[in-house]
């Protein structure tokens, strides 16, 4: 399983923590070489550049310039990138009727806009080299029948990131493929915030568990290499069965 990812340059965002951490660890074990991302160069991003002998780039996703600059000069320096997993995103949740602009405006610019930057950044490189992979992560949210009425403003983001996906993949058909994944309850930092109706939820899916990153990640990276060659424009919804439960 070594030679999975041997040899392909893959940029990751949000790579410091939950999906993006554990797609950015298993991508070097699979034998990638790995470009990190971060809004800020933390503590724990440094430790991490050192611990994957990894690059890294520091950029804020909702700034178009910050990230086509960032971009260019990673390319600069390592010649290409193969593969893009937009792994970046933000949860926050406002009632409907008392959720303010700048509420929806703080989701859309990190979990959709910086899906857009990123891809605007790195597709002509792709397309110089007639080849790429670009991975997108959504949520179950992003589903209208897993859509949440609490956090409106972060399902709208999420469903806009799937239907960016169909069109990027229509758009740049056939040299570079494009598919997004769809995770259910994870097990991040953010499953520490969960009340006790968020956990009833998470464990009526049929496998009565939540996922670990780590299964989010084998499921983006299958779609990261050319095992899943004739896959583009897809959603991957990995629930664990929670859609289909229908609680």
């Amino acid at each position: 399983m070594k030679s999975f990812l041997e040899g392909k340059i893959v940029l990751i965002t949000g790579s410091s923590r939950g999906i993006g951490l554990s797609t950015a660890k298993l991508a070097t074990q699979y034998g990638a070489k790995v470009i990190l991302h971060g809004r800020t160069n933390s503590a724990s991003l440094k430790k991490l550049v050192r611990d994957l002998k990894a690059d890294c780039i520091i950029c804020d996703v909702s700034n178009q310039k910050d990230v086509l600059r960032a971009v260019k000069e990673i390319v600069n320096k390592i010649g290409k990138i193969d593969v893009l997993i937009n792994c970046a995103g933000i949860v926050a949740v406002e009632p409907f009727l008392k959720s303010s602009d700048d509420h929806w405006l703080e989701l859309f610019k990190v979990n959709f806009l910086g899906t857009v930057h990123f891809c605007q950044a790195v597709i002509p490189y792709m397309q110089k080299a007639k080849y790429g992979r670009i991975v997108n992560v959504s949520s179950v949210r992003g589903h209208p029948v897993t859509v949440s009425n609490r956090g409106m403003a972060y399902s709208v983001s999420k469903a806009s990131v799937i239907n960016l996906t169909a069109a990027l993949a229509k758009e740049y058909a056939p040299e570079i493929a494009v598919n997004v994944v769809s995770p259910g309850f994870v097990n991040t930092d953010m499953a520490k915030t969960w009340n006790e109706k968020v956990w009833q939820q998470a464990k009526s899916a049929l496998l009565g568990r939540i996922a670990e990153p780590t299964e989010i990640a084998e499921v983006i990276l299958f779609l990261a290499n050319d095992k899943s060659s004739f896959i583009t424009g897809q959603t991957i919804v990995v629930d664990g069965g929670y859609t289909l439960a229908g609680k």
